[in-house]
C-alpha cells in the first residue's frame, strides 16, 4: 500500500451514497447513527464511537475525539483462525495496528449512505473477509444493528471460531472518571439464550443515588437466528490477567466460555462486557456466513425474547436496512440541486441532512463533545427551525409557537431548554448569563416563515413568558420567586400572563435598544454569537448585533404597515408597562445620551420586575411602526458615523466590538491590523451598510481575512490573550474562534453578499467552504460541513453545526431564488455560469405552500448573473398568473393553492 497517496471519498449512488478507501489511515472520522427514538451512536472505520441515549445512559464508554484512536475499547468481532491464530474482523487488534505500515495490513473499504455504515476488511495471509454494516433502525426502539458477514477468499477451507464482543458501561458520563470502580460494583449482570444484559442497581451521578431501572445489553444469534453458544460477560475474566480488550486472552487463546448457552448466572459488581461466542465453522472458498449483533437500551428489563425476534436474523437486518435507507431518504430528498457539478449537489444532501442531526444529537454525544451535556441552546432553536421551514415547513408553526414561551418581560431568555417543544427551565444552579444576540434571531426566523406561509395571525397570537430568579437581564434577582409556583410569569394578581408573538417580538427588541455601553451600541453581556467572546460583561460592546437589531426594528416597522394594509389592523395590544419603550409615543428620549436610555430602561425594569400589571393597551399600529423606525434610522447614521474604520488601503470596514476596557477592538493599529468577519456580516445583511460601503468591506475583507490555505478567517491575528474580551484569544489563532475558518459566519457572510446583489463575491465564498469541506487529503472528513477549518485545513467538529442550516437557507432562497413573499412565491435566481449543466439548465426541487415543486432554470443566452433576465415562466406546462419584479416574478399563492398535494409540479423559468 502507498501510504501517501491519499484517496478522498467518492459519490457511488444517487441517495448521497459514498465511498472511500483505506479510511483507517484517517483520524478522527466518525459517522453518525441515529433514530428519533433516542438513540444515538456514533461509529468509526474500525467501529470505535459510543451508543447512548443521553447524558446519563451510555451503553458503551463515553468517548471524546482522541479517545476515537486511543481507546481499545469499542466494538469488536473476533475471528480465530484454526492454525493461524485470532483476527479482527472490526480491524482493532494489537496484531493488525502494529501492522499498519506493512505490506501484511489489512485491505479496507467504506460505504456510507443515509444513515448506514459498511466497512469491508479483507487480509490476505487469513484468508477471510468480513463486511459489517451498521445502522440504527428508524423508529423508536433503543437499539443499534450491527451484521457482520464472514467470507474464505482463500483456496482451502478455514476453521472460524468467532466472537462478538462490545463493551457494557452501563451508567452516566459522570463515572467515567469519578467514581468509575464504585460504580461498577452497582451493576447487576445477567446472561440469556442470546447474550449479555446489566441493569445497575442505582443510578449514581449528579441527580443523585436513585433506584436504576434502565437496562443494557448485547445480544446476537447467527443469520438464522441460531444461539450463542456461550458468554463472557465479565471484562477482567474475558481480558485475562495482563490482557486487554484489543488481544484478549479469551480469544487468543480460543478459550471455552465458563458460561454456557444457557445462561441465567447471575454476575454482581464487576466491569461487564458484552461477550458472545458463537459455534465454530467451517467455510469453503468462497463460502460466507452471517451474525447480528443487537445493542439495546430499555427503560427497564429487556424482553430479549421478542427483540430478538424482531432483529435476530440477517432477514430482518436486511429489511430493516432498506426500510431505514428509505426513511431518511425521504428526509433528504424534500430539497434537491442539480447544477454542473454532480458532486456538489450530492454534498449538498448531507449539508441538508446536518440540521435533522442537531436536533436530534442537540450539540453532544458525537466525539467533539466540547458542548456539554446536550441538548440544544436557545440560538440552535431559531436557527435549525431556518431549514425545518424549507424541509419540514408543516412543524414549523407550532415549534417557533411554543419557543417564544422562553421569552422572559426583561427582553432575554431561558438557557436551559427542556426535552419537550417549549419546554423551559429554570436554571436552580444560579448562573446569570445573557447572550445579547439571543433576542436578534427569533424574529428573522418568523419573519422568513411569515414570507414561506402569509400566516400574518401568527403575529397576534397569544403566549406566555418565562420567568424565574433573574430580573433585568440577570442583574437582580427575584427572592419572592416560589419555584412551586412553576416558570410562568405572573401578573400582580396572580395569574398566568400572556402577549401576542408581536409583543415577545417588540421586547426582544427593543429592550437591547436602550441597553449601551459607553458608546452608545448594545452591551455585549455574556456575549454575542461568538460564545468566545465572554469576558466583556461589564463595557463590552457588540456593534455587529447592534446592527442585526438595529435592521430588525426597521423590518419589524415594515411589518407592522402590513399588518395594516393586508389585514386592516389599526391598533396593536401591547402590556401596558412596555410604553415606556414605545418612548416617541409619550415621552421621548434623547438617543444620543446614553445615561438617558439607561435611565428609561431603568424605569421598564421597575416598572415589569418579574410580574406585570396584566393591563393592555391599544396603540395607534402607524405611531408603534414610527417609533420603531426612527430607532432604527437613529441606529444605522450612529454606526455609519462613528464605527467605520477607514484604512490607510483605501477600503473600509465596522468595528465590530469595545472591549471590557471600553476599547475599540477593531482597526489599524501599531502592531497590525485588527478586524473580524462578524463586525461585517450583520451591516451587511441587514441596512446598516450603505450601498456606497459594500465594496469597501468585501476589498477590505480580501485582504485581511481571507487565506487561500483555509478560506475567510473569522478575525485576523490580534496578538496577546485579550482577557479584556474573551476566551477565544486564549486559543491558538487559526483555531476555533480565534481565526479559523467558522463555517457559521462565512456562509452568513455569502448569504448577505447575495441579498446585497454581490452575487459573484458571494458565490465565491460558498465555493470556498465547498473546495475546503471536498479537500480529503487535508479536511479529512466525510461529505458535509463542518464547524470550522483549522490551520491545517482539517474540518472540525462535523455535523453538529449550525451552519448547514443557513447553507441551505442560502442555496435555495438566495442562489436559486426560490423564497416567499408573505405566502406568495418569489422566483428571483442568483445563478452563476458554473451553476448551469452542459444543457444550460439548473434545478431545485423544494416545498412550497405544502405542494412540492421542482423549479427548472433554462438559460437560452448568456449564463452570467446580471446578463439574464426572467423571460417566460410556465406551471406544469401553462402560463402561469405572474406579478413582474426587478430580476424575479411572484406567482400568486391562490394558484398555488389550486393545484394537487400528492403530485411534484414543475416550473419552468426560461432566462434570456
Amino acid at each position: 500500500m502507498d501510504r501517501k497517496k491519499i484517496l478522498g471519498f467518492e459519490f457511488t449512488g444517487k441517495d448521497g451514497e459514498f465511498k472511500l478507501q483505506q479510511p483507517d489511515h484517517s483520524s478522527f472520522l466518525y459517522f453518525p447513527l441515529v433514530n428519533e427514538g433516542g438513540m444515538m451512536s456514533t461509529v468509526t472505520p474500525k467501529f470505535h464511537g459510543q451508543a447512548t441515549t443521553g447524558h446519563n445512559t451510555f451503553l458503551t464508554p463515553p468517548l471524546s475525539v482522541e479517545d476515537l484512536h486511543n481507546s481499545r475499547a469499542s466494538r469488536n468481532f473476533w475471528v480465530y483462525v484454526e492454525g493461524k491464530g485470532a483476527w479482527s474482523a472490526a480491524g482493532n487488534s494489537a496484531k493488525q495496528n502494529a501492522a499498519f505500515y506493512t505490506p501484511s495490513a489489512d485491505d479496507a473499504v467504506l460505504e456510507a449512505g443515509f444513515l448506514w455504515h459498511r466497512v469491508t476488511r479483507s487480509n490476505s495471509e487469513m484468508g477471510v473477509k468480513a463486511e459489517i454494516t451498521s445502522f440504527v433502525p428508524s423508529g423508536n426502539d433503543k437499539v443499534e444493528l450491527m451484521k457482520v458477514t464472514l467470507t474464505n477468499t482463500g483456496t482451502e477451507e478455514l476453521t472460524l471460531t468467532p466472537t462478538a464482543v462490545v463493551p457494557l458501561y452501563a451508567r452516566s458520563a459522570d463515572d467515567l472518571r469519578d467514581h468509575r470502580h464504585v460504580t461498577s460494583l452497582l451493576n447487576r449482570i445477567y446472561t440469556s439464550p442470546y447474550g449479555v444484559e446489566v441493569q445497575p442497581a442505582l443510578s449514581f451521578d449528579e441527580r443523585g443515588h436513585r433506584i436504576n431501572h434502565t437496562s443494557y445489553g448485547v445480544f446476537g444469534a447467527e443469520g438464522d437466528g441460531s444461539q450463542p453458544v456461550g458468554f463472557f460477560p465479565i471484562q477482567e475474566e474475558f481480558i485475562g490477567e495482563g490482557g486487554s480488550l484489543d488481544w484478549p486472552e479469551a480469544v487468543i487463546l480460543n478459550t471455552t466460555p465458563e458460561i454456557g448457552k444457557g445462561g441465567g448466572v447471575d454476575r454482581e459488581g464487576y466491569e461487564a462486557v458484552g461477550g458472545l461466542r458463537f459455534a465454530p465453522i467451517t467455510l469453503s472458498p468462497g463460502e460466507n456466513h452471517s451474525y447480528v449483533v443487537v445493542m439495546a437500551i430499555d427503560s427497564d428489563r429487556i424482553n430479549v425474547e421478542a427483540m430478538m425476534g424482531k432483529y435476530g436474523t440477517s432477514e430482518a437486518f436486511d429489511h430493516l436496512l432498506e426500510e431505514t435507507k428509505a426513511f431518511w431518504a425521504d428526509k433528504v430528498n424534500m430539497v434537491e440541486f442539480h447544477t454542473g457539478d454532480s458532486n456538489a449537489d450530492q454534498w449538498m444532501k448531507w449539508v441538508t441532512i446536518q440540521p435533522v442531526l442537531r436536533r436530534l444529537y442537540g450539540n453532544s454525544f458525537l466525539p467533539y463533545h466540547d458542548y456539554g451535556r446536550g441538548g440544544r441552546g436557545w440560538r440552535d432553536l431559531w436557527q435549525d427551525c431556518l431549514a425545518l421551514l424549507i424541509m419540514e415547513p408543516a412543524e414549523v408553526r407550532s415549534l417557533l409557537f411554543n419557543n417564544y414561551a422562553g421569552v422572559r418581560i426583561d427582553g432575554s431568555n431561558a438557557t436551559i431548554i427542556g426535552q419537550q417543544p417549549g419546554e423551559f427551565i429554570a436554571d436552580r444552579n444560579n448562573i446569570p448569563r445573557v447572550w445579547m444576540d439571543h433576542g436578534a434571531w427569533p424574529f428573522l426566523t418568523t419573519m422568513l416563515y411569515l414570507d414561506q406561509s402569509g400566516d400574518l395571525d401568527f403575529l397576534l397570537q397569544e403566549q406566555t413568558y418565562f420567568r424565574d430568579t433573574f430580573m433585568s437581564r440577570c442583574k437582580e434577582r427575584d427572592t419572592s420567586w416560589d419555584t412551586s409556583a412553576g416558570s410562568d410569569l405572573r401578573t400582580a394578581s396572580g395569574e398566568i400572563y400572556k402577549g401576542t408573538i408581536l409583543e415577545h417580538i417588540l421586547l426582544q427588541n427593543l429592550v437591547p435598544f436602550f441597553n449601551v455601553g459607553e458608546h452608545n451600541n448594545i452591551l455585549l453581556e455574556g456575549a454575542d454569537w461568538n460564545d468566545g467572546l465572554d469576558m466583556g460583561a461589564d463595557r463590552g460592546e457588540s456593534v455587529a448585533f447592534t446592527s442585526f437589531y438595529a435592521s430588525n426594528l426597521l423590518d419589524i416597522s415594515r411589518m407592522l404597515r402590513t399588518l395594516k394594509t393586508s389585514k386592516g389592523q389599526e391598533t396593536v395590544e401591547l402590556a401596558e408597562e412596555m410604553q415606556l419603550l414605545l418612548d416617541t409615543l409619550n415621552e421621548s428620549v434623547d438617543y444620543s445620551s446614553v445615561s438617558g436610555k439607561h435611565e428609561r430602561l431603568d424605569r421598564y425594569y421597575a416598572a415589569a420586575p418579574n410580574k406585570v400589571s396584566g393591563v393592555h393597551v391599544s396603540l395607534d399600529i402607524d405611531k408603534v411602526a414610527d417609533d420603531l423606525e426612527q430607532k432604527a434610522e437613529w441606529l444605522f447614521d450612529h454606526l455609519r458615523s462613528n464605527e467605520w474604520v477607514q484604512s490607510e488601503n483605501g477600503d473600509g470596514w465596522f468595528n465590530g466590538y469595545y472591549n471590557n476596557d471600553g476599547e475599540q477592538v477593531e482597526g489599524e493599529f501599531f502592531e497590525g491590523v485588527r478586524m473580524t468577519l462578524t463586525g461585517q456580516v450583520f451591516p451587511l445583511m441587514g441596512h446598516a451598510a450603505a450601498p456606497e460601503q459594500i465594496p469597501h468591506i468585501i476589498a477590505a475583507v480580501d485582504r485581511n481575512l481571507f487565506d487561500d490555505k483555509i478560506g475567510y478567517r473569522l478575525n485576523s491575528r490580534f496578538g496577546g490573550i485579550q482577557q479584556n474580551l474573551g476566551r477565544a484569544f486564549g486559543f491558538a489563532f487559526g483555531h476555533k474562534e480565534n481565526g479559523a475558518m467558522f463555517s457559521h459566519m462565512t456562509i452568513m457572510y455569502g448569504n448577505a453578499l447575495y441579498k446585497r446583489g454581490y452575487v459573484k463575491e458571494g458565490h465565491k465564498v460558498l465555493e470556498s467552504l465547498y473546495s475546503l469541506s471536498t479537500d480529503f487529503e487535508k479536511a479529512r472528513i466525510y461529505p458535509g460541513i463542518p464547524e470550522y477549518i483549522n490551520e491545517q485545513g482539517r474540518g472540525m467538529y462535523t455535523y453538529l453545526t449550525g451552519s448547514a442550516s443557513w447553507l441551505l437557507l442560502t442555496m435555495v432562497t438566495e442562489v436559486f431564488g426560490v423564497k416567499g413573499k408573505l405566502g406568495d412565491l418569489l422566483l428571483e435566481p442568483k445563478l452563476v455560469k458554473e451553476q448551469f449543466d452542459s444543457e444550460g439548465k439548473a434545478s431545485i426541487k423544494t416545498i412550497f405552500a405544502d405542494r412540492e415543486f421542482e423549479v427548472v432554470y433554462k438559460a437560452t443566452g448568456s449564463f452570467n448573473y446580471g446578463e439574464y433576465q426572467i423571460y417566460s415562466v410556465t406551471l406544469n406546462g401553462g402560463e402561469v398568473t405572474l406579478q413582474r419584479g426587478s430580476g424575479s416574478v411572484i406567482i400568486p399563492r391562490e394558484e398555488l393553492l389550486a393545484l394537487q398535494t400528492e403530485k411534484l409540479h414543475v416550473i419552468e423559468v426560461t432566462l434570456a
